[in-house]
């Protein structure tokens, strides 16, 4: 391990790694001072009176009480979209240098979230403290350490703006910004990195897989399994340690790592260490810093304040969205194994912005959680409340039942007859029985969702399952020029992009 330790690193980041212990509200409320102190002089600290907040002796209720809570369309309606055209000093000091281009495959359009120099040096000292988070670990593969890192995401090659700021995916903008320090060990390069067309860039990356001695891996997993599937093709290898024998991490996010687990044990022939963290385009908002870990530990000093929307009928309508004067919990007041949408106030100037994330606290010492869904992608039309990590679970148990990988899936509710049904689409490559699948699926669901139980006897009746291959999902999602980098696939369809799927599977041939 003394390799991981003899990292040289900027003063800055050694001071900000070395942050004295104090608890997460005392933690947070720090935060929440030093951003509004930042910010109080831009158009948006002046609105909503940050000087009056910072003066309260609760500026945590304070803020509350003055700030709205935004989503998407307001904060960049009022005020993001200013920034666009060369603004300053809108809802941070300053102009944005990038903005990352994020967007679910609902979206007609790319959401333009604003990327700070303070959040780019802010996600540094936060992939920092991850990477040395490792010596903690017992029995890693320290034939890993100190090897190449392949980072599998959007292109480096970013759009220009004749305002001078820069657009692109955030994988694209912090693989373009990486520190001095992480350049010797970076893989896919400078060249490859560039590469805008998604499949152009896989191909390299499989030409120059012999050339590499990875230790780490980093990416979303569906794009990360298909560049190691078509690597052992291309080689003709048994298993990914046949080329990369010191290959011993994974470091994931973006997505549940158990619909993948299955898949990526099938191409390697030694264990793998899985690290997740949890980085958005709004922030790095936490990661796993200890092993065996109940769940991900938010950070909590770095330039992030957090509040926590109890996701529920009182707070959120039935489609998810937000409500106004919907109720919103600090840090310290958040309640164990509950469900709650993610509010985050950064130094890129969001404020009081709903993410969209559902996450659910699994220890409250350790601030540690467990990301359980979208505050949209989730499934109750008679209400079974059927949240995304219930459908990990159940995926999860399917897929270790059966010793089948079931690399993706999505779920439709709708009318059937008199009643209602969950209409299911799963990947998978290999021969299954479609009827024991879907019993099984249905059972473990039964015993972990009671509310789901209830309908199954009553309003919800019946169950649909169509098998396809993984490929299908994939060509979906290239066809809606969503393929590759930080692109997932929906686990609930709704509304338009349910449309989309349904007109493009009349142009498959369904199992």
């Amino acid at each position: 391990m003394a390799r991981l330790i003899d990292i040289k690193l900027p003063a800055t980041v050694s001071k900000a790694l070395q942050l004295q212990e104090s608890t997460p509200r005392n933690l947070q409320i720090k935060e929440l001072k030093r951003l509004l102190r930042k910010a109080k002089d831009t158009a948006f600290g002046k609105t909503y009176n940050f000087e009056a907040i910072l003066n309260s002796k609760h500026p945590g209720k304070k803020f509350q009480e003055l700030v709205p809570i935004f989503d998407y369309n307001k904060i960049f309606n009022e005020w993001w979209n200013k920034t666009l055209e060369g603004n300053a000093n809108v809802t941070w000091p300053g102009n944005y240098p990038f903005y990352a281009l994020s967007s679910g495959t609902s979206e007609a359009a790319s959401k333009y979230i604003p990327i700070s120099n303070e959040m780019l040096k802010s996600h540094k000292i936060s992939m920092a403290k991850q990477y040395l988070s490792l010596i903690g670990y017992k029995n890693l593969p320290l034939n890993a350490v100190g090897k190449s890192m392949l980072m599998i995401g959007g292109t480096t090659d970013l759009q220009q703006s004749k305002h001078g700021w820069k657009a692109g995916d955030l994988s694209g903008i912090l693989a373009k910004t990486k520190p001095f320090w992480f350049e010797g060990i970076y893989k896919p390069g400078k060249k490859v990195a560039a590469i805008k067309d998604w499949n152009k860039k896989l191909e390299k990356i499989v030409e120059e897989a012999p050339n590499w001695d990875i230790g780490f891996v980093v990416g979303v997993p569906a794009w990360c399994q298909l560049c190691i599937e078509k690597i052992i093709e291309r080689y003709q290898l048994k298993t990914i340690h046949d080329l990369w024998p010191n290959f011993g991490f994974f470091i994931h996010g973006g997505v549940a790592f158990t619909p993948y687990k299955k898949s990526f044990e099938q191409l390697c022939s030694k264990p793998i260490t899985y690290i997740e963290n949890y980085l958005s385009s709004e922030g790095f908002i936490g990661y796993v810093d200890r092993q065996n870990a109940k769940g991900i530990k938010l950070i909590t000093n770095n330039w992030l304040f957090m509040e926590f929307v109890p996701f529920n009928e009182t707070n959120f309508d039935e489609n998810g969205n937000i409500k106004p004067n919907a109720t919103a919990l600090m840090m310290h007041e958040v309640e164990l194994g509950k469900e709650y949408a993610l509010l985050m106030s950064t130094n890129s100037g969001a404020w009081r912005y709903l993410i969209g994330d559902t996450v659910k606290f699994v220890d409250i010492e350790r601030c540690e959680v467990l990301i359980t869904g979208r505050t949209k992608s989730f499934l109750s039309l008679v209400g079974e409340h059927l949240s995304v990590d219930n459908m990990n679970h159940a995926i999860e148990h399917a897929s270790n039942e059966f010793n089948v990988s079931i690399p993706e899936y999505t779920v439709v509710g709708k009318p059937d007859g008199n009643y209602f049904a969950h209409h299911w689409y799963i990947a998978c490559n290999q021969a299954i029985d479609k009827a024991a699948i879907l019993k099984c699926i249905d059972k473990k669901l039964c015993e972990i969702n009671d509310d789901y139980t209830t309908e199954r006897e009553s309003a919800l009746p019946n169950l649909y399952i169509d098998v396809l291959p993984e490929k299908t999902f994939l060509d979906f999602m290239a066809a809606k020029g969503k393929l590759g980098s930080q692109h997932k696939f929906p686990r609930v369809l709704k509304g338009k992009i349910l449309t989309e799927w349904n007109n493009f599977l009349q142009t498959e041939e369904i199992g």
